[in-house]
């Protein structure tokens, strides 16, 4: 739901252009307002879970950003529309903190970035499912009506989520004894919650969390390009209607959440294996995000769209590939405030999303296609690439920590 409601706007993209006579650069500084609201309180956002909870923040959020979304349909004008995507990323901060820090207090090392996985496979999931939806919604009813229904439903889960999830295990009916002893009780939860101070030159200034978050700002680039810019990439490129991408889109976010989850899976079976994070999350990581550098490189250089479905397909798979990686780091790193830690990485793929939609509509509109921004998005991920291979030293620098923090 999350993602349906921050991307669904990139389905109206022509609708808009028609009714409001928007340029391709003001489009793309409407959908980059969200990502400005986003980074106000995606870090504060991790601090308010850590301290209030994930039961709480989580549905509180998504009945903000909800309602958000609802409002998108009585907007009228450039500002307007710039407001009400600012306030709907402000509202949709803490999303990110929430689902790590669930993990974090629900499982072990050893599954976390398979539990990450597989909540984050709903991203991809959310483009194979609300692409053609959306589009046929655009399509048969009008925009608005696209915004008012996919609110209602943000808020029944809202509802949902509140009263089936427990901060902690201990909490649940679900959960039996010998699983509780792997666990902090609810006491020694709350004590953490009250006794740790949140140690924000160590988050800020880690070596690795560093590499980490600039990495995922790669990544944020990658994604909001992917998830806001590929329907009018489509749509121009391609002369497809509102329809037919809709289903055509649904190709390449499959294959990147089959990747996403071999991601997860992998990484927790090399973690296994080793018992080294920088092989289970690092090589991980660099090595995925190098191989949607190439693809996406090549992708700049077709233009027949079999190939094109083709090379986005694996771009979007690579890319999407080390997403529970960069979760599972920050556990490893910072297991004591992984919410605020994410909260932080999030930010920086919020920052992205302020770059990616106005230098992608920028170029669109200097070049007349999309190649020059699908060479720019081949460079920004080659950067991470570079980053991972000489700074992402979980292992090693988690030690140092440890050791420090122990004196």
């Amino acid at each position: 739901m999350n993602f349906i409601d921050r991307s669904a706007i990139s389905f109206v993209i022509e609708p808009l252009k028609a009714e409001y006579h928007f340029t391709d650069t003001q489009f793309g500084m409407i959908l980059a307002s969200f990502s400005a609201g986003y980074m106000i309180l995606t870090a504060v956002g991790g601090w308010l879970v850590d301290k209030w909870g994930v039961r709480f923040m989580w549905p509180a959020a998504a009945i903000a950003w909800s309602l958000c979304v609802g409002c998108l349909g009585f907007a009228g004008g450039f500002w307007g529309f710039m407001l009400l995507r600012f306030l709907l990323g402000v509202s949709e901060g803490p999303h990110f903190p929430s689902m790590t820090r669930s993990i974090s207090n629900w499982l072990s090392p050893r599954e976390r970035a398979r539990a990450l996985s597989l909540g984050l496979v709903a991203i991809p999931l959310s483009s194979v499912v609300g692409a053609p939806i959306t589009s046929y919604l655009v399509a048969d009813f009008g925009w608005r009506a696209m915004f008012f229904i996919i609110s209602v439903t943000g808020i029944l889960w809202a509802v949902v989520w509140y009263f089936c999830f427990t901060d902690s295990p201990n909490d649940s009916p679900h959960v039996n004894e010998a699983e509780r002893k792997l666990i902090a009780t609810p006491s020694t939860l709350r004590s953490e919650q009250k006794q740790h101070v949140v140690d924000w030159r160590f988050i800020l200034t880690h070596p690795t969390l560093v590499a980490n978050n600039i990495a995922y700002f790669a990544f944020g680039y990658m994604l909001f390009f992917s998830t806001l810019w590929l329907p009018g990439y489509f749509l121009t490129q391609h002369g497809l209607n509102l329809k037919s991408v809709g289903w055509y889109l649904t190709i390449p976010w499959l294959v990147g959440a089959i990747f996403l989850k071999a991601g997860g899976v992998l990484s927790d079976y090399l973690y296994v294996k080793t018992g080294k994070s920088r092989i289970a999350r690092s090589h991980l990581i660099w090595s995925s995000q190098l191989l949607a550098t190439v693809f996406f490189v090549l992708l700049g250089f077709t233009h027949t769209l079999g190939l094109s479905i083709l090379f986005l397909s694996l771009g979007l798979g690579f890319g999407l590939m080390p997403q529970p990686a960069f979760f599972s780091i920050n556990i490893d790193v910072a297991k004591e405030r992984a919410g605020s830690a994410q909260g932080i990485t999030s930010s920086c793929l919020s920052l992205a999303g302020v770059f990616a939609p106005i230098l992608t509509g920028w170029l669109i509109d200097i070049t007349g296609n999309y190649q020059a921004a699908f060479l720019l998005l081949g460079a920004v991920t080659a950067m991470a690439v570079v980053t991972v291979v000489f700074f992402h030293h979980p292992d090693r620098q988690w030690l140092r920590a440890k050791q420090v923090r122990s004196t």
